[in-house]
């Protein structure tokens, strides 16, 4: 359990998510997250110098995403702060929050910022040298598709890693259907009265398009709307499989920013120093070969019992849910009642630019906590190789 890490109230962002091949889509996510970041800090009169640590999240690679801590430091105004890359699929920002809340906890640093950018569109094809191959022929491999199409251990797609888990926990097509329309009305619920919900921890991103022109991107853009009769008339994606392109999630860009840091640090950054923000437990699990969807409740039941609490006393529950099957089995495995998950927004509805949905979510559940006069939260979500993780905040 940690007691030293804190988030400022408002002290966090995302933006908008735009689906693959959008207005994001020739953006370098490095660049234009530390840019968004700059802007952000200009934005709540913020001294970038004062930031001791960067913890850039991602995972697709970008041109020279191999300096990305440091060049994304650098850019958002914190050159003398060191920035160090975490990558680990969608659990990207779990991960991120917990090591900067250690930071805090060990007394490493006392102002952190996590950093999560991604882009899947135009996702780079890289050739490997195989002088051993057919007349040295190279070894290729699109770095987004191919590994969505494969786990190189378990040797399976994700898709059927999701089908797996729905065959093992008897989820139908039926119920598929219908947790996706939950979602999405959940969501619609973030957009009334002009987006209100999403106004709250949404900052727009700005797309310089030339020297001359700059376009803002302020709300999500290509979400899809389903209906019952729209679900029913597509096909699983596999034979005999549950889940169809309805319901799953798509890829997406954006990026997201938390601040992470001590309680008193908290207080002076927040809009509201009477919110306390504090990050309590982290929960990390790996299940077996092809069953992904099934890491997901053990990594929060870890997280919970580390918290000292139970489900029941949560107050917010968010997730990133790429496949519908996800919530399904979480709620079956933990006993949720799975429409009460994911207010205002999901992955599965709004898309995951990786590093990035976890943060969205996370904020995302504070802010509903914050309506609701305090509580826990919990954010769960699977990641590549049958791993998930899981982080529990508490909103007083």
């Amino acid at each position: 359990m940690l007691k030293k890490a804190f988030i400022p109230y408002r002290g966090y962002y995302s933006t908008p998510f735009a689906k693959w091949q959008g207005s994001l889509a020739n953006e370098n996510s490095i660049v234009l997250g530390a840019a968004t970041s700059k802007r952000f800090f200009e934005s709540k009169g913020w001294d970038p110098k004062a930031i001791e640590y960067v913890l850039v999240g991602s995972t697709v690679y970008q041109k020279q995403w191999f300096y990305s801590g440091p060049w994304a430091s650098a850019l958002m105004g914190a050159e003398g702060a060191p920035g160090i890359l975490v990558s680990q699929a969608c659990s990207t920002s779990t991960f991120s929050v917990f090591q900067a809340a250690m930071g805090i906890e060990t007394g490493l640093f006392e102002n952190s910022w996590c950093l999560q950018a991604d882009r899947l569109s135009n996702g780079p094809h890289a050739v490997w040298p195989n002088p051993n191959g057919p007349g040295g022929q190279p070894v290729a491999e699109d770095w987004v598709m191919d590994n969505f199409g494969k786990d190189p251990w378990a040797g399976e797609a994700m898709i059927k890693t999701a089908e797996n888990v729905a065959k093992e926990y008897g989820v139908t097509r039926e119920e598929c259907d219908a947790i996706t329309l939950r979602r999405q009305e959940q969501y619609l619920e973030a957009l009334a009265n002009d987006r209100e919900f999403q106004k709250r921890y949404m900052f727009p991103v700005e797309i310089q398009l030339s020297k001359k022109k700059t376009i803002t991107l302020e709300a999500d853009e290509g979400i899809t709307t389903s209906t019952k009769e729209g679900l029913a008339t597509l096909k699983p994606v596999l034979p005999d499989g549950v889940h169809t392109f309805g319901a799953q999630t798509h890829p997406a860009d954006g990026n997201a920013g938390i601040c992470v840091t001590t309680r008193d640090r908290a207080r002076e950054l927040s809009t509201n120093p009477s919110i306390e923000i504090q990050v309590v437990s982290f929960g990390f699990a790996r299940t077996k070969k092809a069953h992904m969807a099934a890491a997901v409740a053990p990594s929060a039941q870890q997280a919970l019992e580390k918290a000292g609490i139970t489900a029941k006393d949560l107050g917010a529950i968010k997730t990133h849910n790429p496949f519908a099957a996800n919530d399904l089995v979480m709620a079956k495995v933990m006993g949720l009642d799975v429409n009460a998950m994911n207010n205002y927004g999901s992955s599965l509805i709004f898309g995951h630019p990786q590093a990035a949905t976890g943060a969205r979510l996370i904020v995302e559940g504070i802010e509903e906590l914050v309506q609701k006069g305090g509580g826990y939260l919990l954010f769960s979500g699977c990641a590549a190789g049958d791993t998930a993780a899981s982080i529990v905040l508490k909103v007083s």
